[in-house]
């Protein structure tokens, strides 16, 4: 399976020390050049960001079409448009991508996603973690943003109960 990420699940993740599920879930992740500057360079500071750059298992990728980058580029940053891009040119299985104008415009191109808290559901689900609702607390408390609803929608997935 091809997994191409962008930098938010890889900096929510790295907030609260759990960057590894993604190894887990699926091996190595590809990541375009702008995610790694996002992450890695610009926020050598952020928690997971050394953790990234260390991480044998996440491979940066440059991306080839750069017309449509910046096509995308008036509706996204950097790092979903090149991330949305890469997709393609790895002929991709999977985008990890957590902000909705990206997504809504990776699945108006048939690009299959999943979010921080879709990993955090699907790694409960395999038995890598016990339980969802702790760390969906923990990201709510490093910043990560999440309404009721969404908070309330990762629980009923991973049968929790608020």
């Amino acid at each position: 399976m091809i997994v191409v990420s962008d930098a938010s699940p890889l900096i929510a993740l790295g907030r609260i020390q759990k960057i590894e599920l993604l190894k887990d879930l699926f091996g190595n992740i590809i990541i375009p050049g702008a995610v790694l500057e996002e992450v890695v360079k610009a926020g050598d500071y952020l928690p997971g960001a050394a953790k990234v750059a260390a991480a044998d298992w996440i491979k940066s990728m440059s991306v080839r079409n750069r017309t449509i980058v910046e096509i995308y580029r008036e509706k996204l940053d950097a790092g979903e448009s090149e991330a949305i891009v890469l997709v393609f040119e790895t002929d991709a299985d999977l985008l990890l991508i957590d902000e909705a104008k990206g997504r809504r415009i990776a699945e108006i191109r048939k690009i299959n996603t999943i979010g921080t808290l879709g990993c955090l559901v699907l790694a409960k689900k395999r038995g890598l973690i016990p339980s969802v609702k702790p760390l969906l607390e923990a990201l709510s408390i490093s910043g990560f943003r999440m309404d009721e609803k969404l908070y309330q929608r990762a629980l009923s997935l991973a049968l929790e109960t608020s």
